[in-house]
């Protein structure tokens, strides 16, 4: 698949860059890319969630009335969870929610994305760049340039910008990211990928090995 490089400006330069058949086009594989995006949703849980049970809820230990001859069912303290303000029976407790997947299925996943945005024609590369400051301004622009401003766009660098990151903090639809860092979810999270043309080879070395 070859595609057009496009300049920050929004307008084709003279280059192309053909991306690699065997990531863009293979054809994709839901399950793959159901289980990484699981994993990655997964892995971003706090997992702090805490009921107290009977044994830990502050209260009288006294047995509240006696077992026989009230005519209505035993009870023992005021901790039950049968009570209003008793403890909680099974309640949630702190807890890891990581898993692992196989690093050639969480690859293939990663292919499997690139493909879809590939079929959709969502993909386009951008000619490298760089902003001598921070600015908001200049990154909306960036934006309003391929008529993305409304659409959820992750933009792929090949490293760390800082006046990048900085100027697209206050951007809501859009996310910058390393190459490196490409994952299953957030490429199907947004509507557009902006890639830089010398983000194509980091990706085709991670995802080709």
């Amino acid at each position: 698949m070859e595609l057009e490089v496009y300049n920050i400006n929004g307008d084709k330069t003279a280059k192309k860059v053909t991306l690699n058949d065997d990531i863009f086009g293979i054809t994709p594989n839901d399950h793959a890319i159901w289980l990484d995006v699981k994993l990655v949703m997964a892995n971003k849980r706090q997992g702090t969630h805490k009921a107290k049970e009977r044994w830990e809820v502050s209260g009288s230990t006294r047995k509240i009335k006696r077992q026989k001859g009230t005519g209505t069912a035993r009870a023992g303290d005021i901790n039950s969870p049968l009570f209003r303000g008793g403890g909680r029976v099974f309640g949630p407790r702190p807890r890891d929610y990581e898993f692992k997947l196989n690093k050639k299925l969480r690859k293939l996943a990663r292919k499997s994305a690139l493909a879809y945005k590939a079929k959709e024609n969502s993909i386009t590369i951008l000619e490298d760049f760089s902003f001598e400051e921070a600015k908001t301004r200049n990154f909306t622009s960036l934006l309003s340039n391929f008529n993305l401003s409304d659409k959820k766009t992750l933009l792929v660098m090949p490293g760390t910008d800082n006046n990048l990151v900085l100027s697209s903090r206050n951007v809501r639809t859009a996310k910058v990211m390393r190459a490196e860092m490409l994952n299953t979810y957030d490429i199907l999270n947004a509507n557009n990928l902006l890639i830089a043309e010398s983000s194509v080879p980091i990706i085709e070395e991670i995802l080709g090995k």
